[in-house]
C-alpha cells in the first residue's frame, strides 16, 4: 500500500510531461508512417515529415499557448494533411477553454480538413460528413474533461470554503464559550470571594473584638469558602464532562426566591442592606435568574469599591408592566477595595440584560454613592386556549408530567 501511494504521488508530479511524451511520440510515429506510406522519399513527403515533427514538438506548449499551438497545427492539416497533432491540439483546447475561440479554431480544422480531403481525392460528399465527427469527437472529450475537471475544481474550493467556514464557527463558538465560562465563573464566585473578604477586612480593622466575634466570622468565612470551592467544583465538573451546551447547567440555577438568601449573606457580612420586593410567585425562571444576577453583581461591587456602604435593594414588577432593579450604595466611608476589579462586572451584565431585552443604567448618585438600575420585559401570560404551535415552554412540561 505505501509503494501504490508513492507510484501515485510520483504520477501526480509528472503526468503532464509523461502525457506531453506520450502524445508526441503518437504524432511523431503517425507522421513517419504517413510519410512513409508513398513508397519512396519525394519532396512532398520530406514537407509531410518536417511539418508534422514541427506541429508534433508544438504541442509542448499546448498549454500555455493553446490557441496559437492549435493554429499551427490546424496550418499543418492545411499544408501537409497532418490530422493527429491538430486533433491533440484541439483537445487540449477544449479542456483549457471552451468560447468563441474553439468554436472558430473548430470551424477552421473542420474546413482545413475537408479542403484538404477534396483537394487530395475529390471525395468533398465524405469529407462534409466525415469531417464533424473526427473534428468533433476530439473537441466534444476534450470538452467533458474541462467540464469535469472544472466540476472538481469548484467541488474542491467549496469543500475548502466549508471547512475554513467551519473552523472559523468553530473558532467563534471557543471564543463564546470561553466568554460565557469566565462570566459565569465571575458572577458564581467573584461574589462570595468578596464577601470573604468583607469578613477578613472586619477582623483586620477591628482587631480587639471578643473570641465570640471572631468565632463568628471565622465561621461564616469557613461557609462562604466552603461554598464558592462547592460552586467551582460544579464549574469544573461541568467543563470536565463537556455536558453544558447553553450554559444553563454551569451551576444551580438561581431563582429570584433566591435574592433573600443573598441579601442575608451581605448583611451577615456587616453591610447594611435594605431590601424591599414586590413580585408574584410565578416569576419565569430565566427572569428571576438575570434579577439575581443582576443584584449579586451590585453588591458583589458593594463589597469590593464601597465596603461598609449602606445599600438600599427595590425590586418590582408585574406581568406585561416589566421588571425594574434598582441598587443603591451611599457614599462609601472608606476608601481604596479590598479585591482588585476585573473590569467584567458590569460589562457582563449589560450583556445579560441586552440579551433579554432589557435597558440597564448605572451611574453616580448626587449625594456620592453609586446606583445601577435595570429594566427587564416581562410579557403577560397569555388567556384562553392556546393554539398548538403557541404552546409555552411550562405547558409543554405540565403536559408532559401528566402522561
Amino acid at each position: 500500500m505505501r509503494r501504490l501511494r508513492r507510484w501515485y504521488a510520483w504520477w501526480v508530479r509528472h503526468a503532464p510531461r509523461v502525457r506531453d511524451i506520450l502524445f508526441i511520440g503518437f504524432s511523431l510515429m503517425t507522421i513517419v508512417l504517413q510519410a512513409a506510406s508513398g513508397g519512396g522519399w519525394t519532396i512532398q513527403d520530406w514537407y509531410v515529415l518536417g511539418a508534422g515533427v514541427v506541429a508534433s514538438f508544438a504541442l509542448l506548449w499546448r498549454r500555455r499557448f493553446p490557441v496559437t499551438v492549435t493554429a499551427v497545427t490546424v496550418l499543418a492539416m492545411l499544408t501537409a494533411a497532418i490530422f493527429v497533432p491538430m486533433g491533440l491540439a484541439l483537445l487540449t483546447l477544449a479542456i483549457r477553454r471552451r468560447d468563441l475561440a474553439l468554436a472558430i479554431l473548430g470551424l477552421a480544422a473542420y474546413a482545413a480538413y475537408v479542403l484538404n480531403t477534396w483537394g487530395g481525392e475529390g471525395q468533398l460528399l465524405v469529407a462534409l460528413f466525415t469531417g464533424p465527427f473526427l473534428v468533433g469527437t476530439w473537441i466534444a472529450v476534450g470538452a467533458y474533461v474541462g467540464a469535469r475537471r472544472d466540476l472538481m475544481a469548484s467541488l474542491r474550493d467549496r469543500a475548502e470554503r466549508a471547512e475554513a467556514e467551519r473552523e472559523l464557527r468553530s473558532e467563534q463558538a471557543r471564543l463564546g464559550e470561553r466568554s460565557r465560562i469566565a462570566q459565569e465563573m465571575h458572577d458564581v464566585l467573584a461574589h462570595k470571594v468578596s464577601l470573604i473578604a468583607l469578613h477578613a477586612g472586619g477582623l483586620e480593622v477591628n482587631p480587639t473584638v471578643g473570641a465570640d466575634k471572631v468565632e463568628g466570622s471565622a465561621k461564616l468565612i469557613r461557609e462562604t469558602a466552603r461554598q464558592a470551592m462547592e460552586d467551582l467544583r460544579e464549574v469544573l465538573g461541568v467543563l470536565r464532562s463537556d455536558l453544558s451546551i447553553d450554559g444553563a447547567d454551569l451551576t444551580p440555577v438561581p431563582k429570584a426566591s433566591d435574592l433573600e438568601r443573598l441579601i442575608t449573606a451581605s448583611r451577615d457580612a456587616g453591610v447594611t442592606v435594605g431590601y424591599d420586593v414586590a413580585l408574584p410567585d410565578d416569576v419565569p425562571s430565566s427572569l428571576g435568574r438575570t434579577v439575581y444576577r443582576v443584584v449579586q453583581e451590585s453588591l458583589t461591587n458593594v463589597h469590593k469599591h464601597a465596603r461598609g456602604a449602606a445599600t438600599d435593594v427595590r425590586v418590582q414588577g408585574a406581568p406585561g408592566d416589566g421588571l425594574t432593579v434598582r441598587v443603591t450604595n451611599v457614599r462609601p466611608v472608606a476608601a481604596g477595595s479590598l479585591l482588585p476589579g476585573a473590569g467584567a462586572g458590569l460589562v457582563g451584565l449589560r450583556e445579560r440584560v441586552q440579551l433579554v431585552g432589557g435597558r440597564i443604567s448605572t451611574g453616580p448618585t448626587p449625594e456620592g454613592g453609586w446606583r445601577v438600575e435595570v429594566w427587564l420585559p416581562w410579557a403577560r401570560e397569555p388567556s384562553g386556549p392556546q393554539l398548538p404551535g403557541l404552546t409555552s415552554v411550562e405547558a409543554l412540561h405540565a403536559e408532559e408530567g401528566e402522561r
